[in-house]
């Protein structure tokens, strides 16, 4: 297959996923791939939720309308000009992928860098997401066959292959780092993300920022676990305008851990500036890795300072959300889980690695 082959049959796969965005079959583009995969993918957008329960079929359908939006083909070939990509790929790398399954599909985008530059995807599913991306891969090959000698799924360990993109938590980072150390990789740990506010943010910024929060249940590195707020601040505005996520606290799982953290805090000593509105506390924390249910913040009195603070801890961070102008490579509100193809997980150029093998 040449790049373009490549480029269009991901773009054609995000046209197909943005279907479901309403629901509305588009058989004048897609009339065959709707007759085996649109019935079937709404019945499995339903059902995921018994595998997992965190992956309700609102959460999936927002990782399947991220992606249907990140595949558009002119955003896509803007993309892979940027780097030095042969036209066909005569020496392709096998590419082992350790997929995370904190969220639906949290491994798709390094499974189209290794595809779109060419290469073999040696995919290892995560037990808490192993059934999303197999179903997308058969649309895909069901839209160009070509792709199925470059796709394999293994329940086995990685062997056989030339690189490895492993992502998991810190103490799985360190058995990657050990087992695939031998391998060109990435490895990538924990991170959590943050809003930095300066109190003239509006109404609806806001409620998106209560998308940067509330999506996947704030499971993801791309989900805001903390708020950096200015002395002052007057955090019922915040609270007002997150109220229309209160549904939240009527998902089980997500209330079983807000009662816990409840039961937590009420026990403990340390209560200062403790908060909750009936579905979330706000409890002041210097760290970046908040439990399910709670959002973490602190004040400032120094941009300067505070810029400074999350540069040295940049690290830690996955991405910034704010509008404030003294943050730098900050992004909008209501943005942190629909990242477009060039911001890369832990800021590691995915594209780079795999042209460079």
């Amino acid at each position: 297959m040449t790049l373009l082959q490549r480029t269009e049959a991901f773009a054609k796969l995000g046209s197909f996923l943005h279907q479901f965005k309403d629901d509305k079959r588009d058989d004048a583009n897609f009339s065959v791939l709707n007759d085996s995969f649109f019935d079937t993918s709404i019945s499995l957008f339903k059902s995921l939720k018994i595998y997992n329960g965190w992956f309700d079929e609102t959460n999936v359908r927002n990782a399947v309308s991220s992606i249907s939006t990140m595949l558009q083909l002119e955003p896509l070939q803007k993309w892979t000009m940027q780097y030095a990509i042969p036209t066909e790929n005569k020496s392709p790398r096998k590419v082992g992928l350790v997929m995370a399954g904190n969220i639906p599909l949290v491994g798709f985008h390094d499974f189209l860098c290794v595809l779109i530059t060419g290469n073999t995807a040696v995919v290892k599913l995560s037990s808490d997401d192993k059934l999303l991306l197999p179903h997308i891969v058969k649309i895909l090959c069901a839209i160009e066959p070509a792709f199925q000698p470059s796709i394999i799924f293994t329940e086995y360990k990685l062997d056989s292959i030339d690189a490895v993109i492993a992502t998991g938590s810190g103490n799985t980072a360190r058995y990657f780092d050990y087992y695939f150390g031998k391998y060109p990789h990435i490895i990538r740990k924990n991170r959590n993300s943050v809003a930095v506010l300066d109190g003239k943010e509006n109404k609806q910024e806001l409620e998106k920022l209560g998308e940067d929060i509330f999506w996947y249940y704030g499971l993801g590195c791309r989900n805001v676990s903390k708020l950096f707020i200015p002395k002052g601040y007057d955090l019922n505005i915040f609270f007002e305008a997150i109220y229309k996520f209160n549904d939240i606290i009527n998902h089980n799982k997500y209330a079983n851990n807000f009662d816990y953290n409840r039961a937590v805090y009420l026990m403990g000593k340390d209560k200062e500036g403790l908060l909750e509105n009936g579905f979330v506390f706000l409890t002041i924390n210097e760290q970046y890795a908040s439990p399910v249910a709670v959002l973490f913040y602190e004040y400032y009195d120094d941009e300067i300072k505070l810029a400074r603070k999350l540069e040295a801890d940049k690290e830690k961070i996955q991405c910034i959300v704010s509008h404030c102008d003294f943050i730098a490579n900050k992004i909008p509100f209501g943005k942190a889980q629909q990242p477009q193809l060039g911001e890369y997980a832990d800021d590691v150029d995915t594209m780079q690695f795999l042209v460079e093998l």
